[in-house]
Order: C-alpha cells, then structure tokens, then sequence
C-alpha cells in the first residue's frame, strides 16, 4: 500500500517564523508558491499567505521588513501524516477541497502533498482493466 511519504514533495521551502513578512512576500513573486510554511526549529507552526499578508501587514500599515512571521502566521487548517495511506490522504484532500497540504512527522514538517499528484499516483497503482489484462 502507498504512503503520503511515496507521494509528497520533501523539504518543501518554507521560512522560520523569525523570518519577516517581506521575506515571505518575495517568495510569493514565484508563481507556484501559494503559501508559505512557517516553522519553528523544523516543526511546522503556521501558514501565511498573500490574504495573510494583505490582512496582516498592508491592511494594518505595519512594515513588512520589521514584522515576523510569527506575528502574523496562522495555524495549519489541515496536516497529514507522512505514513498515511495514500487513499486515505485523497480522500482527505478532495472532502477538504485542497490543493495541497502539509506533510508532517512527529510535527517536524517533512514535506507538501498536491491532490493532483496524488490522483496520477494512485491512477498509475491501478491494474489495467480485465478486458486489457495479457494472458
């Protein structure tokens, strides 16, 4: 049986919650960055993204440069354990409605799981059908 660990992307970016908000602003100018993970000594302590920012920051006219991510991260909404069976992850994921969530071991954050890797994973573990099977 497949685990999240087969499937997820390891030691994904993600900044220490002394970093500052400018800090992750700037990784938000990549376009695949949809959010960033905030850790405290490799365990995953919160989550900001660019709604965070513009809340957090703009919105209440503090200086990205002075603000950490401390301040202003917010708790994980959802995290899977990296030995969760994949199956069990997807469907996780599609009831959620996420794209992508955290992947944690004993709290250390260890990697980021996408719903749409885990569909073609899963798709490729299947048999083909009966009628395509050789004999």
């Amino acid at each position: 049986m497949s685990r999240v660990r087969d499937a997820m992307i390891a030691d994904p970016p993600a900044l220490e919650a002394s970093a500052s908000a400018q800090e992750a602003g700037e990784l938000f100018d990549r376009p695949e960055v949809r959010a960033v993970l905030v850790c405290e000594d490799g365990r995953l302590s919160g989550v900001v993204t660019r709604k965070t920012l513009v809340r957090e920051v703009v919105a209440r006219g503090r200086d990205p440069r002075s603000t950490s991510l401390r301040e202003i991260a917010e708790d994980p909404m959802f995290t899977i354990a990296a030995d969760a069976a994949l199956e069990d992850a997807f469907r996780e994921l599609e009831e959620r409605d996420f794209e992508r969530v955290p992947v944690v071991e004993d709290g250390r954050l260890v990697g980021v799981l996408s719903r749409a890797v885990v569909q073609r994973r899963l798709a490729e573990d299947e048999p083909p059908p009966d009628d395509q099977q050789q004999v």
